[in-house]
């Protein structure tokens, strides 16, 4: 497809479990994408190593959201073999004026060296993609997304593919049945993304995030 893809059909297309790719940043036209076996993170199950939550306790990073999505998008596309192309970047961007895209920032000396984003619907959030530009930052802002859905009640992180780093995190494959019961369920729940900042008194800090993560419930 090469017209602009509008936020209504990557709702829709979330909702079905496909999502949209590009050969490269100079691609025309997106292709649809619904893996065999999907990337899932349960989100009880992040494993958080010693040496990032000493990381995270040190306050090496200012915890934002939201405050810098398209240049977070932007620095997740600036890499060889890229994916998001003008018509992913400009979809999306509609997507977080809508309040349905997000982006989890690490920040430094206000500089932003690492991040996420993805897409949020009821209780399922879908991971895209992450950058890093300082040691551990964009396991920092995962570590935050993990908190981040867990106090808003999420069911359901889908990072897509599963990779080394992801199962490192915690991250397993499901089938794609397991995956569309898992999302089917996800989406009738009343999930709320901001709740987190509601929760903690002041921004979020990096010993939030590590008792958020470690408390047993």
């Amino acid at each position: 497809m090469s017209a602009p893809l509008d936020p209504d059909l990557l709702i829709r297309a979330y909702a079905a479990g496909v999502f949209p790719m590009a050969d490269d940043a100079d691609a025309e036209d997106v292709f649809w994408v619904e893996p065999r076996r999907r990337g899932v993170l349960p989100l009880d199950h992040f494993h958080l190593s010693r040496s990032l939550a000493k990381t995270l306790k040190q306050e090496r990073f200012e915890h934002r959201v939201d405050t810098a999505f398209d240049t977070v998008v932007s620095a997740c596309a600036d890499r060889d073999g890229t994916w998001i192309n003008g018509q992913i970047r400009t979809g999306y961007s509609k997507l977080h004026e809508r309040g349905l895209a997000h982006s989890v920032e690490c920040w430094a000396n206000n500089e932003l060296v690492g991040g996420l984003y993805g897409v949020r619907l009821a209780g399922a959030f879908f991971g895209e993609s992450m950058f890093t530009r300082r040691t551990d930052a964009s396991k920092a802002a995962f570590a935050h997304l993990v908190a981040r859905l867990r106090v808003g009640q999420f069911t359901l992180l889908d990072t897509q593919f599963l990779t080394d780093h992801l199962a490192s995190l915690g991250a397993v494959d499901v089938s794609k049945a397991r995956y569309r019961t898992l999302l089917d369920a996800a989406l009738n729940i009343d999930a709320d993304f901001n709740q987190l900042t509601e929760t903690v008194s002041g921004p979020v800090s990096g010993k939030d995030i590590v008792q958020l993560l470690t408390q047993t419930s």
